[in-house]
């Protein structure tokens, strides 16, 4: 019989449901029961067994094109590996940068050359790979890298070099200790001196041994604030050279006389598109992120149902602490929003795998997957780091102990907010999509038609719907949009309310760029809005999330389940109207009498979920193995000789079982 939960878990898992499922059962195993150890020789071991098991089991061929020895199934591949963070983030970010990452810029900016001498490898991790991009001295600023790669057409090679301290790739996963192989970003120069931008190239950096190759020099980053399974590492390279055929030269090459070509002639468009094949990984980060703060919720959720505190008047035990109004405002948003991001998530994995299995994907389409890939890249990394940390909050000292796993979720997502992308700068990434888009509406208006056009502005590239076009236009359409208090949680007023606000501040800050353009140079008067920018990306994702919740659950055929997504999407959109409530008053979108209905209306709905609480998590589909937490079962009370094993393990006197 299938239950609430069942459909909440079904609704919650979306297209690839079949997919989540296999992995479950998969990851429910004893080899992949979560672990904590800051001893990075144990963390990294027992990573590196992990992924000879999943390669041995079929897990990475989902990534792979057919013709080159895969399926070809992009959405199960990105569904994978974010459904391994709930095990392990460091499993998640090695198999992440192995088969996405690396194996993503061999399969998506090489050619066939490539695909046939290394595809097959990089799946059955006969060849390690890391992913060199970021340095020293530039890690958002990829054009700006100054990794060199200069062409000697008298060899018929390419000469890579780190001309400066800051070139030093850096930080990057794989390089201290497993990749024989690196994907290394740098300035293609040709023997005229002439350079050509950011290009990859395939470059051997270690012999079969392990040992550095001639020119080649690799470091440590050792202990980093949590990840310990990933040897992150520096890469220096000091005039090494690789064959003219290891440019991964589907965008561009250069022939054997040093002559350059591409089919893209503008540099900054072939670098853009060269970047946007490799989105994977960002996708995948985020949806990985939102993995991790859903177990997080779900540990905090049963351990309120399970801990008491504080005598009620009358009452013969103490309070549950779930119970008190606090303890449901601190937990119940966070879970609103983690539903949420997961059906926004679930529509940009299907884009994803959409524009990726295309033979001739819409450049159009291509630009708006980049923008909400980054925007939820921010979202559901920026929501893991808070809510994460509220989960410990709410267990108290016990969120604390390692054995609770709450501190290694907490330290291993804390980077996510700066990888595969800065959140600020992804952030100003979208708000430039939305503005490219306006500006394109208003190129050429004389000042008395830029004032009437922003006057009468209809939002017509604004409110591009993401998802579920004619349901959207329907609940717009049958609003109920009053000052009573009811009307808050009428769905057409909360989107109306999301779009209005969009809408109004994507008009003024395009009136302030215009305006400060006048009296400044173009960087200081972005500079000037900065805030304002920021802030305009924000309400247009939160818009695209609300959109993905609706469409959610008009897909979920079970009217009970239905019911308490409705409940948990009210929720979820009161929150964003609270927490952005000052921008509303100020422009007087609420008035002060309806901002505090607001609240109440967050109450309401706190309290009218309270009976669903277990529900909610068991809604997120974590199996009990991955969400094992030792204060979840109080008739375990570890021993003198279980604390002294696990001291061991820790420090590495014994393996762990």
């Amino acid at each position: 019989m299938t239950t609430t939960a069942d459909h909440l878990r079904n609704a919650l898992d979306g297209r690839w449901r079949d997919v989540k499922n296999e992995v479950r059962a998969e990851l429910s195993g004893e080899v992949f029961r979560p672990h904590y150890t800051p001893n990075t020789v144990i963390a990294r071991t027992k990573v590196g067994e992990q992924m000879k098991i999943m390669a041995a089991r079929g897990a990475a061929e989902d990534g792979f094109k057919k013709e080159h020895g895969g399926n070809g199934d992009v959405g199960a591949a990105v569904t994978q590996i974010e459904m391994l963070a709930m095990s392990d983030l460091s499993l998640m970010v090695k198999a992440g940068v192995q088969w996405g990452l690396f194996g993503g810029a061999i399969e998506n900016l090489g050619t066939e050359r490539h695909h046939n001498a290394y595809v097959k490898k990089i799946i059955n991790l006969e060849l390690l790979g890391c992913f060199a991009m970021t340095e020293t001295g530039h890690g958002s600023d990829v054009q700006s890298l100054e990794t060199t790669a200069t062409y000697d057409p008298a060899a018929q090679e390419f000469i890579i070099d780190s001309p400066t301290p800051s070139s030093r790739k850096d930080y990057i996963g794989g390089a201290a200790q497993t990749a024989r192989v690196a994907a290394v970003f740098a300035q293609l120069i040709t023997a005229d001196g002439e350079g050509h931008g950011v290009h990859c190239f395939v470059v051997p950096i270690r012999d079969d041994a392990g040992n550095d190759l001639p020119g080649v020099t690799t470091s440590d980053c050792h202990y980093k604030g949590g990840l310990p399974g990933v040897d992150n590492g520096r890469i220096q390279f000091d005039q090494v050279r690789v064959p003219r055929e290891n440019l991964l030269n589907k965008y561009a090459d250069v022939a054997e006389d040093g002559t350059y070509s591409s089919p893209i002639e503008n540099v900054g468009r072939r670098f853009f598109t060269m970047l946007g094949t490799l989105i994977r990984g960002r996708v995948t980060v985020g949806g990985s992120a939102g993995a991790a703060a859903r177990v997080a919720l779900d540990i905090a959720t049963r351990y309120a149902l399970e801990r008491r505190q504080f005598d009620a008047p009358g009452a013969d035990q103490e309070v549950l602490i779930m119970d008190y109004l606090v303890h449901q405002r601190r937990l119940f948003p966070l879970i609103a929003k983690s539903y949420a991001l997961q059906f926004a998530q679930n529509e940009l994995v299907a884009k994803t795998h959409e524009l990726q299995t295309s033979d001739n994907p819409d450049a159009e389409e291509q630009r708006e997957l980049e923008s909400r890939a980054a925007g939820l890249k921010a979202a559901n990394t920026w929501h893991a780091t808070a809510a994460i940390q509220e989960a410990r909050e709410a267990c108290g000292g016990a969120g604390y102990l390692a054995e609770n796993r709450l501190i290694a979720l907490k330290a291993d997502t804390d980077v996510f907010t700066t990888f595969e992308g800065d959140n600020h700068v992804l952030t100003q990434l979208v708000a430039k999509e939305l503005l490219t888009a306006y500006a394109d509406d208003i190129k050429g208006m004389s000042p008395v038609e830029w004032v009437r056009f922003a006057a009468n502005f209809a939002g017509e590239r604004v409110l591009k719907r993401t998802a579920a076009q004619t349901i959207m236009q329907t609940i717009v359409d049958t609003r109920e949009d009053n000052e009573e208090e009811g009307s808050l949680f009428n769905r057409g007023t909360q989107v109306k309310m999301f779009e209005d606000r969009e809408e109004y501040m994507l008009a003024s800050v395009a009136r302030r760029l215009q305006s400060k353009a006048k009296e400044m140079s173009p960087f200081e008067a972005f500079n000037a809005v900065q805030d304002h920018v920021l802030h305009t990306a924000q309400a247009h994702i939160d818009r695209i999330i609300l959109e993905a919740f609706v469409a959610g659950i008009d897909a979920c055929p079970d009217e009970d389940a239905r019911e308490i997504l409705g409940l948990v999407c009210d929720l979820y959109a009161l929150t964003v109207i609270e927490d952005d409530k000052a921008w509303f008053v100020e422009h007087r979108f609420l008035s002060v009498e309806r901002s505090k209905a607001v609240t109440r209306a967050i109450n309401d709905r706190c309290r009218k979920l309270r009976p669903h609480a277990e529900l909610l998590v068991d809604g997120f589909g974590i199996p009990e193995q991955l969400r094992y937490a030792e204060m979840l079962h109080p008739e375990h009370i570890p021993d003198a000789d279980e604390h002294e094993e696990k001291d061991a393990v820790s420090s590495g006197t014994i393996e762990p079982k």
